[in-house]
């Protein structure tokens, strides 16, 4: 069986760690761990790892945020991934820092990356696993809070946090969502 896994992010170094990226440093971790490398593709950069007889394609769109769905578009049509079968992993300024939420479906939530795949596929009938990064800015400053790198504190804080998050996406690839959400949702 064969998954999509799409770590949300910005491409190029002035992105690099920040809050926004929080998608990319997943799956980044994930593929770092694996001894998996990216390539260079459409749309992206792809790996794939395994993990108890499943196939996880990791995507990392070079698309920009705004721009994400026709990255999870293209991908999707290309390897015929079902609905079913794709993850995106995304910040989430709702939710405190390091609470994570995984969602069989859902709004945008006021995320242009997610806004664009719903514009895309036409639906919000995909999982999907929030980070949060919460929300610690004055008002009118979202864009650069989300933008910023991580605090020292956060940094620190950070390793565990993603550990969990690719726990919970390899248990959505092998237990099921249902079964993830209580486990990851608690």
């Amino acid at each position: 069986m064969s998954f999509l896994v799409v770590g949300l992010g910005n491409i190029g170094l002035e992105y690099a760690h920040t809050r926004h990226n929080i998608g990319f440093d997943v799956v980044d971790a994930w593929a770092g761990a694996s001894g998996a490398v990216f390539s260079t593709v459409r749309y992206g950069a792809i790996t794939e790892v395994k993990y108890k007889a499943r196939r996880f394609m990791l995507l990392k769109p070079s698309t920009y945020m705004n721009l994400s769905g026709k990255a999870v578009n293209y991908w999707m049509q290309a390897e015929r991934f079902a609905i079913e079968n794709v993850l995106i992993i995304v910040d989430d300024l709702a939710l405190p820092f390091g609470t994570l939420r995984l969602r069989k479906q859902g709004s945008d939530g006021g995320h242009n990356g997610l806004k664009s795949i719903n514009e895309l596929l036409g639906h919000t009938n995909y999982a999907r696993l929030r980070i949060g990064i919460g929300n610690d800015f004055s008002h009118g400053q979202q864009i650069d809070f989300v933008l910023s790198e991580w605090t020292d504190e956060e940094q620190k804080l950070l390793p565990p946090i993603i550990d969990k998050a690719i726990d919970a996406v390899k248990s959505f690839g092998t237990a099921g969502i249902e079964r993830a959400m209580n486990i990851f949702n608690s």
